[in-house]
């Protein structure tokens, strides 16, 4: 008889993977998916059937193979096209037959729970959920949470919040923050994040120069939280040690204190601190890009372009003469890659080293009436000026 069961049990499980063949295979037919629905209900009945006469001379492992299986098929076929087993009679046999598994091998149900999340199967995560309730099972909704949201599976996080109570959303935002899952961040914020849990989602989008979650995030923060916690969210992205300063730079550039003023003093005051609690690498990006030495500095070296193109057109002897183009495609060839550049520069604010060159070009090409607090829009509106239209 054991012998018999053993077989059975084997059959369920050969079950298990011809609902994976059919996971894989399945076109979309919907008459296809209707039988395949009778056909799963017929094979669950029956096999509960079999439990119910075998029961006792099942081992608990045994029970453990068949839930495991049962919950992995599961999970697949509620990620196909077909979503009929999830309600009505279907999910009540469901209900059933893991409800009479889960009693002889009650341990295998938080991890059977933890692939149903990372799966995305909602249904099955809400009815393991009612079985776990009603029993009194442990279930880690929250770290079923982290892993559907590392999967971007929206329904099944609503399913953990709305129906297992889940409430740890700081791990799970930050993970998404870092790999730049919009909606993910969206949906976090939208549930109801605090105001410092999304400053270090800043902070981790920043390290890991996702420039969209930063564009986001500063739409969410208060600008008083900013305001107070910009040192802290600059020294932790320096800490995380990061490839590149890309997040940092586009921070920078989308004005994040909302005052050009400040938040240039504010990237100056980084750059030239004596804190150690500032990572050198840190410091010397900021040096050479966003402090007044680096505005300075990008002066002289407008300056020294603007004296070159003086020189070849007095002295050059190129075949090719400036002197003899029209200004328009003279001004075109000394600045349109500066003007590129400024362009591809995101923000409303430019690098202090840009600003300066082009600060230069502009106040060339305007008989210098420009401001040194001028902004990026109106030094690039002096070029196109200038420039022919193409």
């Amino acid at each position: 008889m054991k012998a018999k069961w053993s077989v059975n049990l084997e059959k369920f499980i050969s079950w298990a993977f011809y609902l994976i063949e059919f996971h894989r295979r399945n076109q979309g037919n919907r008459d296809k998916d209707i039988q395949s629905i009778f056909e799963t209900q017929l094979q669950l009945s029956a096999f509960k059937t079999f439990l119910n006469i075998a029961r006792e001379n099942i081992m608990g492992q045994n029970f453990g193979l068949a839930f495991d299986a049962a919950c992995f098929s599961l999970s697949l076929l509620s990620n196909s096209v077909n979503h009929g087993w999830s309600s009505g009679v279907a999910r009540d046999a469901v209900l059933e037959l893991l409800g009479f598994l889960v009693e002889g091998s009650v341990e295998i149900v938080n991890q059977c729970f933890m692939k149903a999340a990372r799966f995305g199967s909602t249904e099955l995560v809400s009815i393991l959920l009612q079985i776990a309730q009603a029993r009194g099972l442990h279930v880690n909704v929250n770290f079923a949470l982290f892993a559907a949201s590392e999967y971007s599976h929206i329904n099944t996080m609503e399913c953990l919040v709305t129906e297992g109570h889940a409430t740890y959303f700081f791990g799970p935002l930050m993970t998404a923050a870092r790999s730049g899952c919009m909606p993910v961040v969206q949906w976090f914020v939208k549930r109801g994040c605090t105001e410092m849990e999304l400053c270090y989602a800043l902070t981790a989008a920043t390290s890991n120069n996702q420039v969209a979650i930063i564009s986001y995030l500063l739409q969410c923060i208060p600008q008083q939280m900013l305001n107070l916690f910009s040192f802290e969210i600059l020294k932790s992205v320096g800490e995380e040690r990061p490839d590149s300063f890309e997040g940092v730079n586009f921070l920078l550039s989308s004005d994040f204190l909302r005052d050009p003023i400040a938040t240039y003093a504010f990237a100056n005051r980084l750059a030239t601190s004596n804190e150690e609690a500032i990572t050198p690498e840190l410091k010397v990006f900021l040096l050479e890009h966003w402090s007044a030495e680096a505005f300075v500095e990008g002066m002289r070296a407008g300056e020294v372009h603007y004296v070159n193109l003086m020189r070849i057109l007095r002295r050059g002897k190129s075949e090719i003469c400036l002197r003899e183009l029209p200004p328009p495609l003279v001004i075109v060839i000394a600045y349109l890659p500066l003007y590129r550049e400024c362009l591809a520069s995101s923000g409303s604010l430019l690098p202090q080293r840009l600003r300066g060159e082009l600060m230069v070009a502009a106040r060339r090409l305007s008989n210098w009436a420009v401001d040194e607090m001028s902004e990026k829009r109106e030094l690039l509106e002096i070029l196109q000026q200038h420039m022919p239209c193409f």
